[in-house]
């Protein structure tokens, strides 16, 4: 087969599609095709490039390392090309989305995102709801909202779009001094919480005594109760607050890895709901989150 010359865009769409969501089967779902179509499209675009863009393991489709670097570029030109359609074919973009978030991930690094949205698409009505993530996926499943971003386990990469990546740190009101014997008081969320169920399991693990000193769902509660030195909490690296600071390694306490954000859509996405989600997914591609 010949080398490309100019690229289809029915093939980035499709390359990027198996991509984002790990699986043949669910790509050919959202894109409403035949797994066969789809498998031949990403044929095709392989053999116009000469490169392998994508692996098949016995449980999900990996990228090659020239998949991932034609991945960004092929959201940005599928981003480009609806922009492009839509500004010459559709009216102005109207209706009511509904996105659920962790609150953290709402104060942090969302409100610019979705500023940016609103002001190139006014007619548009956003629904936020901040909750934990359990919560949300409880209710994503009851149909109460069209896209969610929760927080996942890295081993659990078959639930949505991962969005955001960043490691997860111990946070107190001042450098924690390395820590000896008895209890660590803690100051988490409720169950359910992703961030709580990590530092248990770290602890315990550890063979850390712990105990939950202070336990509330509200973000800024306990931003509180850790600055008045009531224990410590667990926040994504970037998240940590002014006045709070991340403990060094040095402080005996376990490593917590990453944390993940990941994106997950509806079955029949409205056209608005549609915009965000590729909005979301870009807007945090280009400032480095993935």
């Amino acid at each position: 087969m010949p080398r490309l010359h100019n690229l289809d865009i029915d093939l980035l769409r499709a390359f990027v599609s198996v991509a984002e969501l790990g699986s043949f089967t669910r790509a050919a779902d959202a894109l409403l095709r035949r797994q066969s179509t789809l498998s031949l499209q990403i044929k095709r675009l392989e053999q116009g490039l000469g490169r392998r863009l994508l692996e098949r393991s016995a449980r999900r489709v990996v990228l090659t390392v020239e998949g991932e670097a034609l991945l960004g570029q092929a959201r940005r030109m599928l981003e480009l090309n609806d922009r492009l359609v839509a500004s010459l074919n559709e009216p102005a973009l109207a209706g009511r989305v509904r996105l659920g978030t962790p609150e953290d991930f709402a104060t942090t690094h969302l409100p610019g995102v979705l500023a940016r949205f609103g002001q190139a698409h006014p007619a548009v009505q956003l629904e936020v709801t901040c909750d934990l993530t359990l919560t949300l996926m409880h209710r994503f499943r009851a149909g109460d909202f069209d896209l969610v971003l929760v927080k996942r386990e890295p081993e659990r990469s078959d639930r949505g779009v991962l969005v955001w990546r960043e490691p997860l740190v111990w946070v107190a009101a001042r450098q924690l001094a390395p820590v000896a014997g008895g209890a660590l008081p803690l100051v988490l969320s409720p169950p359910p919480c992703v961030y709580r169920k990590r530092a248990v399991d770290a602890l315990t693990r550890a063979h850390r005594p712990w105990r939950i000193a202070y336990s509330c769902a509200s973000l800024a509660g306990q931003h509180a109760a850790v600055r008045a030195g009531l224990g410590v909490t667990v926040l994504p690296k970037d998240m940590v607050p002014p006045g709070l600071v991340a403990a060094e390694r040095r402080s005996g306490l376990p490593d917590l890895h990453d944390t993940e954000i990941a994106l997950l859509a509806r079955r029949g996405l409205s056209e608005p709901a549609r915009r965000l989600h590729d909005h979301i997914v870009h807007s945090l591609e280009d400032v480095g989150a993935v």
